[in-house]
């Protein structure tokens, strides 16, 4: 969705009351917190009654989803507006804003161009020119600028081989 950023994923019903599995994407724990607004890809504003962790996914109760039938409808991705980015941390960025950055060596070589960004479960990757994957970590990142499209890195011999 065109200005909106990836919040979650709602899956498979939990229960009878309307819960929903939900697989979240954003580190940002207020996301999920009651009263917060997410968008469902459906167009449709929800309202987040409570929510609780189980395993590696949360169980989420919205306000207008109140029995199984309305849950098992509701599977799709949840988003909030592009504006509504939470304060991030240093070294914290929103893997869009790292598409389109041109990454180049401490040298100065060009490498290439981020196209997209994902997640190996112990760290995000950044694609570069869609074939090299370059961990998000402080041995090999020599710096981000967001506002200037920048990545600088400082790979080990033979990684964009």
């Amino acid at each position: 969705m065109e200005g909106r950023l990836l919040a979650g994923q709602i899956g498979k019903p939990h229960g009878v009351r309307g819960e929903v599995y939900v697989m979240k994407i954003s580190d940002d724990p207020r996301r999920f917190e009651t009263g917060a607004r997410l968008l469902h890809e459906d167009g449709r504003v929800l309202i987040v009654e409570s929510a609780r962790p189980h395993r590696d996914r949360l169980l989420v109760k919205f306000e207008a989803i109140g029995d199984r039938e309305s849950a098992q409808g509701a599977r799709g991705a949840l988003y909030v507006d592009r504006g509504d980015r939470r304060d991030l941390q240093k070294d914290e960025y929103w893997p869009d804003d790292l598409i389109g950055c041109v990454v180049s060596h401490t040298d100065g070589t060009r490498i290439g161009i981020v196209t997209d960004v994902t997640s190996n479960g112990a760290q995000d990757l950044l694609i570069v020119d869609g074939q090299h994957y370059v961990p998000m970590v402080g041995a090999l990142i020599a710096s981000v600028d967001v506002n200037a499209k920048s990545i600088v890195v400082d790979p080990p011999e033979g990684l964009f081989e």
